[in-house]
């Protein structure tokens, strides 16, 4: 079974909330003013630029919100951060609102509405939104339950070094679920997930190693410095 949604991934912010806030305010009065300004044809591009510039604050101060970092900790408040900045396009906003519906923090828990933001976030190449889009289709929460596309989504993520993705990968191909069960690449994708530090991917690489052979372990091993080559940051 794959490793279960993970939430938050949130950087720390330290007092942080109201220069966020008060640079916010700039941007947004710059996006305002911008027709006014005589930019000519370099208009979109400038707007497009405030835009993600608003966007990355808005998050960061729904990150302050949600752990409490130089506000009251206030999960409706965080959403409603996440929220302006996730309507802009913002990955890890997206990514951070479908896990405020997932886990029902700020808002009643939904788990469709869940999957709907941390697909457009996996879309954008958001690592941890492709590896819980992928949990959600392996485990048929939110979505139909659909291996074949859960493995696509891990394999995505994997490759971009997550080491949670490259476990469940592994898992996935060690009992065949949306991939012919192969205890190679099963072993493969395990010894790079716990290269990574993933406590999961270790014990069971300890268990599969004991059901393979001399000549599966040696393939195991080839593979697994192959992928480290490419998959492992």
């Amino acid at each position: 079974m794959p490793e279960s949604f993970r939430l938050y991934n949130v950087p720390a912010l330290k007092g942080a909330y109201m220069k966020f806030k008060n640079l916010l305010v700039g941007l947004l009065v710059g996006i305002i003013c911008l027709p006014f300004m005589g930019f000519g044809e370099d208009l979109s591009a400038l707007r497009q630029t405030d835009e993600q510039g608003a966007a990355e604050i808005q998050f960061k101060i729904g990150c302050g919100y949600y752990v409490g970092d130089g506000v009251p900790q206030d999960y409706k408040e965080a959403v409603k951060w996440y929220r302006l900045a996730a309507e802009l396009g913002h990955a890890a906003a997206q990514y951070n609102l479908g896990c405020a519906y997932y886990a029902g923090n700020g808002v009643p828990q939904d788990y469709k509405e869940a999957v709907r933001w941390v697909r457009l976030a996996a879309e954008q190449g958001h690592a941890d939104a492709q590896d819980n889009l992928g949990y959600c289709y392996f485990t048929g929460t939110g979505i139909p339950q659909d291996y074949k596309e859960a493995v696509k989504w891990f394999r995505l993520a994997a490759e971009q070094g997550l080491a949670d993705a490259q476990c469940n990968l592994g898992s996935a191909y060690s009992v065949g679920n949306g991939v012919l069960q192969d205890y190679v690449q099963a072993y493969a994708w395990w010894n790079i997930a716990a290269a990574h530090g993933d406590e999961a991917a270790v014990k069971k690489r300890e268990l599969i190693l004991k059901i393979m052979t001399p000549t599966q372990i040696e393939e195991g091993q080839r593979l697994a410095r192959e992928y480290a080559s490419k998959f492992v940051k």
